[in-house]
């Protein structure tokens, strides 16, 4: 299906302005559709109609109300009408005047009322607004008939131009409906009608006296919500708090008539509980990071009560055992550290290799100088995803500069670690590459002394359900080692039922 600016540009002629324009109309026309208790098609002419056809209009848009069944049922946006079949929109589009009149609706087996709205855009009329309404039955109430001529007057600043409101964005998902609340304030500021569902929104911000007569201004909401829209004659958006407890968003759209305010049409929703939960949310969210800046200095305390045991051990494996316990300690701080300063369990990743790189670069040992190089990015990782592949990545660059360049008489030539980061929505692949010495002949992942390629193995296997594969580069691709990790992003799950846990 076309979007109406794909179809706007496929079969009509109009401009990259008008188009904007009609599509900010679309953004904002659910408040009409609610106001008329009606269905909604917005039409324009078709360019280049086939020879033989006569003017033809096509279908950019439509919507139902949310509060009254729909009387069309079927989807028309797209199709194409002839002017002759829909011989009042043609009249609405080539006089520019508001045309009522009746079409017979198969459904329904009776005629119903249609409103055909010439759409305004600077001098041009641009399209027509379809409004087709259910037949009422019996008299209208009065939040009906105060509803349909408000409807009315905004259907005037259509035809006008001046709806939607001219370099102003529609109105984002959030923002109050008619059904949320409705207050209806004439050109002086005095309340004219107050819904219900408004009613209550004020009672929540403690205004009991009868809104009804008195002045907005009046009603103690400390907020100069009303004056700022009226006299800019834009809509404003602004969330009243009168207690800590208590949250009412309020929608205030001035209503204009050859370019005077002559009242103001505001929407209240009460978002006590949405803000209640946010704030639970946020609050939740503040604890979880504190927890992992806890966890990172705790983790740091380790890290520099090891660091301090090697220093008080004699040169050896003791020693080397405890500085490579004290590495992995702090790669794993430096998840614990990037999700105490992020919301939420997603991290960047690439705030993590940087330090994991430093910590490869600073343990070299060789008298040959070592260049690491990144390419590439895993995104933002789970902390059950960046934990064991934290680790995992530095054992890797560990073991690449300690091992990789040992050879005697090389000491002069640089020596390059690259780590290769890649993802996408079913994957994430991690290589590190040297071009070292290679491993050595017979070397078998599966039955390898070494502790840090053991645990690389099985962390990656069992914590990740991933693949590690290592292997020698051909001398005529510069020869070395490399290591590729591969890491599924579907949910994995233990066969208890239980998400598997990082370290």
């Amino acid at each position: 299906m076309a979007t109406p600016a794909e179809l706007a540009r496929l079969r009509t002629q109009l401009t990259e302005d008008q188009t904007d324009h009609l599509q900010r109309l679309l953004g904002s026309w659910s408040l009409l559709a609610d106001l008329s208790f009606s269905d909604l098609l917005l039409v324009a002419p078709v360019a280049g109609a086939p020879h033989g056809t006569g003017p033809q209009m096509v279908v950019l848009g439509q919507v139902r109300p949310n509060n009254r069944a729909t009387v069309i049922s079927q989807d028309l946006v797209g199709q194409t009408v002839s002017e002759q079949r829909w011989e009042l929109a043609a009249e609405a589009l080539h006089t520019g005047r508001l045309v009522e009149g009746t079409v017979y609706d198969r459904d329904l087996e009776e005629d119903v009322p249609v409103w055909n709205v010439p759409v305004r855009y600077g001098n041009e009329i641009i399209g027509v607004m379809l409004r087709i309404q259910a037949p009422l039955r019996g008299p209208a109430t009065l939040y009906e008939r105060i509803y349909l001529d408000v409807f009315e007057r905004f259907c005037d600043m259509v035809a006008d131009s001046t709806f939607p409101y001219p370099g102003v964005e529609v109105a984002v998902e959030g923002t109050p409906r008619v059904g949320d609340g409705a207050l209806l304030v004439d050109a002086e500021g005095r309340v004219e009608f107050t819904t219900p569902n408004a009613v209550n929104a004020l009672h929540r911000l403690g205004v009991y006296s009868p809104p009804d007569g008195s002045r907005f201004g009046d009603l103690g909401l400390e907020t100069d919500l009303l004056q700022r829209s009226c006299t800019s004659g834009r809509p404003i958006v602004e969330e009243l708090e009168r207690r800590p407890d208590a949250a009412v968003l309020a929608h205030c759209l001035p209503l204009l008539a050859d370019g005077k305010v002559t009242g103001a049409l505001i929407l209240m929703r009460d978002v006590t509980d949405v803000r209640r939960l946010n704030r639970l949310v946020l609050s939740k969210d503040a604890a979880i990071r504190e927890v992992h800046h806890r966890v990172k200095n705790n983790l740091q305390t380790i890290s520099a009560l090891l660091r301090l045991q090697a220093r008080r051990t004699e040169d050896g494996s003791g020693r080397s055992a405890l500085l490579e316990a004290e590495r992995r300690v702090r790669s794993i701080a430096v998840v614990h550290e990037i999700l105490s300063r992020e919301p939420g369990d997603q991290v960047p990743f690439s705030d993590i290799v940087g330090p994991l790189v430093k910590m490869a670069e600073d343990s070299v040992v060789v008298n040959q100088t070592i260049e690491i190089t990144v390419d590439g990015d895993l995104g933002e990782t789970t902390a059950d995803v960046a934990t064991p592949m934290a680790v995992a990545l530095a054992e890797l660059l560990q073991n690449a500069v300690e091992h990789a360049f040992v050879d005697e008489g090389v000491s002069s030539e640089v020596g390059h670690v690259f780590l290769l980061l890649r993802h996408d929505a079913t994957q994430l692949i991690a290589q590190v590459r040297d071009d070292g010495r290679g491993l050595p002949e017979g070397f078998d992942l599966e039955t390898t002394p070494s502790l840090g390629l053991s645990l690389v193995r099985d962390l990656i296997r069992s914590q990740l359900d991933g693949t590690i594969e290592m292997a020698n580069v051909p001398l005529s691709e510069g020869g070395g080692t490399v290591a590729t990790i591969s890491v599924p992003l579907a949910p994995r799950v233990l066969s208890g039922g239980e998400n598997r846990s990082g370290i």
